[in-house]
């Protein structure tokens, strides 16, 4: 699993520049956003210049912060693309135990994921911004999700949707790799 978000310098640039665009054209400085979202001054200017390498957990916080979907941030469009697992760029929690890999986006209505999550571990997701919808089907392995103190146990090819403004968690109960497909919808933008 990679150590880092992503493997070329063009992308961190990429993100740094629209990070930046996003931030500016609502008017925040860096000051205000990383207090805003809760992580360190630092942090978000070594993201903006592209010379970071944020954590799964970051990356959501800067999207939630600036109301924008992940794959914005990235990104990731074009009038066709293909997302081809040897390219994909990769998020990854700061323990690697989750892994997301952003394949499209809709102009700020949903977002595409494969994710992967390691056998016997867990995952807690930050809590989206408010009207956004999860949807996660189990592609291989088991999952069990977590949301608002009920378990949902999923096997292959089962799917669950639940609101993503509450805490979630995904748990892989088994020792396998549990391999997921992710929509993330954002109704209310």
């Amino acid at each position: 699993m990679p150590n880092h978000l992503w493997e070329d310098g063009d992308t961190s640039r990429r993100i740094g520049a629209n990070l930046r665009q996003f931030r500016m054209s609502r008017g925040l400085s860096m000051e205000q956003l990383a207090n805003k979202i809760g992580i360190s001054k630092l942090t978000l200017m070594n993201v903006e210049r592209g010379e970071g390498n944020p954590t799964l957990s970051v990356i959501w916080k800067i999207a939630n912060g600036l109301n924008v979907p992940v794959s914005t941030l990235l990104s990731i469009d074009s009038d066709v693309s293909i997302a081809r697992k040897e390219n994909s760029i990769k998020l990854a929690s700061s323990d690697k135990v989750f892994v997301a890999e952003p394949l499209f986006q809709s102009h700020g209505l949903f977002e595409l994921y494969r994710g992967y999550l390691q056998p016997n571990a867990e995952y807690q997701s930050a809590a989206h911004q408010s009207g956004v919808n999860e949807y996660v089907t189990v592609m291989s392995g088991a999952l069990n999700v977590a949301v608002g103190g009920e378990i949902y146990p999923l096997n292959e090819y089962d799917s669950i949707k639940f609101k993503g403004d509450l805490d979630h968690k995904y748990i892989n109960p088994s020792n396998k790799l549990a391999i997921l497909h992710f929509v993330i919808s954002y109704h209310s933008m």
